[in-house]
């Protein structure tokens, strides 16, 4: 049932409202960004940052976004410009808090096509389209061929990328066009059990794979599972092992985004923000941490073996995910229906994450200007679509990876960074530490206060100062990319200012047309 309070619209319930921030934080990089990340950065000793910057960043900012949030909401704002202007009432705070809107809208112009590719090899899979082709060359070929790169034996035109992306941009925009608790919940209730029993069922084959090659008796479900998770402790000296923890902490819980702080402001005043963020960051920790690190890498090692899971490690999720996981399903009884699963589950949760990444532009367009909630899908559905077409025309030049870098790794830093700032600096945290605990569940130790004051601040400047000694110039001047790509970066980094700019000039034309209403003009 959708539930009005001041005529924005609310949570249905409790376990709705945990499931969907969890769905907005679970996503393709549980379970295929994070084990490569582990394992490519010292196994089991990558833990050891990474649970460092899940209690020193992850689970403080997540507080800190669901109390703005909730306060937001309060005042009849569901994203961040009026979020920070009720923090912080100089004119510049609206206009930082832009970077709450167009972060998520940004990420999510790549995200979907990505997340179309889950929903293709999910079929694919069932069907048999890519069995009888069990080499990870062959994969490469299928996929390049699926996505547009290349026309070939597989595929030779864009027709099936552009129905089934179709299919996913039809379904996301059903559910953010049915709104709140009866889009977004709905999907949340559904598709969150689904994805759990889909990742326990696949996680009972993995470990029940034992020696499928008589032969080769060292590769088997003890030497994966020991890939992952035996510590090399050595790698912990290197710094850039903390800052792919630090970074895998942003990316895994959503945080940085705004899009959490949009979820809670549809949370009742009084309403528990602290044990709700504890539970949604803990379910998110299984689903990353227990599924995620227990499918893809010790199966790669059980069937590539340890040197060549190495490789695929460091060639990154995507290879990891469609070719590797693809040649795996062919090998193993079942496969087809093992294939069309765990692309399924990919799927489910691309798209409780992408609806979450364009709930924050639709909530701008029905808190500021007042627009009816059908409008605001129609015309924020209609910028999507056409932006992500240049993604799908250039994705051959590198355009999805400069979008990535920008707003869904550099800008998560950069805007987690302004928001603790705000809150524990500018805000307040004795004001802050009120608003948090109020209708609490869950009493916040102390020692949190100390944390957000200092730690997490220092924590993300640090973060970004480390980033521009050692790479903010090369990366700005593309020093390591193919000349050949860079019209098409700079064309992504305009995209990017382009939106930021139509941003700004909204936020603008909200707050006058404001002023002049209560001006009575």
């Amino acid at each position: 049932m959708v539930v009005e309070a001041g005529g924005r619209e609310q949570w249905g319930s409790r376990v709705g409202l945990i499931l969907a921030v969890a769905g907005n934080a679970i996503g393709l990089g549980n379970f295929l960004r994070f084990p490569v990340k582990a394992a490519a950065n010292g196994g089991g000793a990558f833990m050891i940052p990474y649970f460092v910057a899940f209690i020193l960043l992850g689970i403080p900012m997540m507080w800190v976004e669901w109390t703005i949030g909730r306060m937001g909401g309060a005042h009849g704002h569901g994203t961040t410009p009026g979020m920070f202007h009720i923090m912080w009432k100089k004119a510049p705070s609206k206009y930082l808090g832009a970077l709450g809107i167009v972060i998520p809208f940004v990420i999510v112009i790549y995200y979907n096509f990505i997340e179309s590719w889950c929903l293709g090899f999910s079929w694919f899979s069932i069907t048999g389209k890519y069995f009888g082709h069990a080499n990870r060359e062959a994969m490469g070929k299928f996929l390049r061929g699926f996505q547009g790169v290349e026309s070939n034996e597989f595929f030779s035109s864009l027709a099936p990328i552009l129905i089934i992306w179709g299919i996913t941009i039809a379904l996301n925009f059903f559910f953010l066009y049915k709104g709140i608790s009866k889009g977004i919940e709905v999907l949340a209730k559904y598709g969150m059990p689904l994805l759990f029993i889909f990742g326990v069922v696949l996680v009972i084959r993995v470990l029940t794979l034992g020696t499928p090659d008589p032969s080769q008796p060292e590769l088997n479900v003890a030497t994966g599972l020991g890939y992952i998770w035996n510590p090399d402790f050595s790698r912990l000296g290197s710094a850039s092992v903390w800052l792919v923890a630090a970074g895998q902490i942003f990316f895994t819980l959503s945080l940085g985004q705004g899009i959490i702080n949009t979820y809670a402001s549809y949370v009742r005043e009084k309403q528990d923000i602290t044990l709700n963020g504890l539970t949604t960051s803990s379910v998110n920790e299984f689903a990353e941490v227990i599924l995620g690190g227990t499918i893809a890498i010790p199966a790669a090692v059980i069937f590539f073996g340890l040197a060549e899971t190495q490789v695929i490690a460091n060639e990154g999720a995507f290879n990891l995910g469609f070719q590797a996981l693809p040649v795996i399903f062919q090998k193993i009884p079942l496969g087809q229906i093992f294939g069309g699963m765990f692309f399924f589950l990919l799927f489910i949760a691309g798209i409780t994450s992408s609806v979450a990444m364009t709930q924050p532009a639709i909530a701008f367009l029905e808190d500021e200007f007042k627009w009816k909630r059908k409008k605001a899908v129609i015309v924020v559905f209609s910028v999507l679509v056409t932006l992500t077409a240049f993604v799908i025309a250039f994705f051959r030049f590198g355009f999805l990876d400069e979008l990535d870098f920008w707003a869904g790794t550099f800008g998560l830093v950069v805007f987690a960074a302004m928001e603790v700032i705000l809150f524990s600096w500018i805000f307040k945290i004795k004001k802050g530490w009120v608003e948090m605990h109020k209708g609490a569940d869950l009493k916040v130790p102390k020692i949190f206060r100390f944390i957000l004051t200092y730690i997490t601040p220092v924590y993300l400047l640090v973060l970004l100062g480390y980033w521009f000694f050692t790479d903010a110039i090369k990366e700005f001047l593309m020093k390591d990319k193919d000349p050949v790509r860079h019209p098409y970066l700079w064309g992504a980094r305009f995209m990017i200012v382009a939106l930021l700019l139509v941003m700004l000039l909204l936020i603008r034309k909200a707050w006058n047309k404001k002023r002049a209403e209560q001006q009575g003009l």
